[in-house]
């Protein structure tokens, strides 16, 4: 499983989202300020920031948390079972 993170410049949530994230493996962070996190953004039907999807080895998601982080515990949870 990987985790993609979409993020944006000025997002006061964002922080909690990369915290969130931090020191977890496979982790994918796109700025959607920048036209690929834009594009990846647009893929997924992401229309808020933070979002943090959680995708399987097929490409399906797993589970998703948008406009807001995800408790640390709850997603290395879900990424290590």
């Amino acid at each position: 499983m990987n985790i993609k993170l979409f993020v944006k410049t000025d997002c006061p949530r964002c922080s909690a989202a990369k915290r969130a994230c931090a020191g977890l493996s496979d982790v994918e962070t796109y700025n959607v300020d920048d036209i690929d996190g834009l594009a990846e953004a647009s893929f997924y039907g992401i229309m808020a920031t933070p979002t943090v999807l959680v995708i399987d080895s097929e490409g399906n998601e797993v589970a998703g948390w948008r406009g807001g982080a995800p408790e640390p515990a709850a997603l290395k949870n879900l990424i290590t079972n």
